[in-house]
């Protein structure tokens, strides 16, 4: 009877220890929402206090260097913009660089599920996520996007998005995070 229930309590650990690897795979790191966390939670101040040291400056475009950078990420690049018509700044992550194809859908689906599944803590200490459907990368195509929204109330929030990006060619693919807002929805200026 004794080895029966020794058995039991061992078979119970073990289950319990598998299931929660096999949760904790389809969860984001906590290192990965912290750092969302911090990025998007900067939107509101233009991305001004996670910004890093100038790279390059172009026309109507500075870039610099996030303070902040997403686990996994090559590069983490904040871009403003001095326009007519875009005086906002947007936040950009590079995920992934290749020549391999199927690496680089794995890496869109997966930054997309990361994304989605991080639960942000917002500036009234609620939970916060971003909603949006994966958009399927179509063999053959050199583009594929899915946008994710912020499910909150803040106006100032009300244009921002999430937008993950496979792109590339034969030679290479690129698999981006931008964090932003919306121009599409501005009206044109005159």
């Amino acid at each position: 009877m004794r080895k029966i229930l020794i058995a039991t309590a061992l078979l119970l650990f073990v289950s319990a220890q598998s299931d929660a690897q096999f949760y904790k795979s389809f969860l984001p790191s906590p290192g990965f929402t912290s750092a969302l966390q911090k990025i998007v939670l900067d939107f509101r101040l233009d991305y001004k206090t996670i910004q890093g040291d100038a790279r390059l400056s172009q026309g109507e475009v500075e870039t610099y260097e996030s303070s902040v950078v997403l686990p996994g990420a090559l590069s983490c690049t904040i871009y403003r913009f001095h326009s007519k018509r875009d005086t906002t700044a947007s936040w950009q992550g590079v995920m992934y660089q290749g020549d391999n194809y199927e690496d680089a859908v794995k890496a869109y689906k997966n930054l997309y599920r990361m994304v989605h599944k991080s639960q942000l803590r917002w500036i009234d200490r609620s939970a916060v996520g971003f909603k949006g459907e994966l958009r399927d990368p179509k063999q053959g195509l050199s583009f594929a996007q899915t946008t994710l929204t912020l499910d909150v109330t803040d106006r100032r929030y009300a244009s921002f998005v999430a937008d993950i990006e496979l792109s590339g060619g034969i030679a290479e693919w690129t698999v981006s995070l931008y964090l932003h807002s919306r121009q599409d929805d501005r009206a044109p200026l005159n």
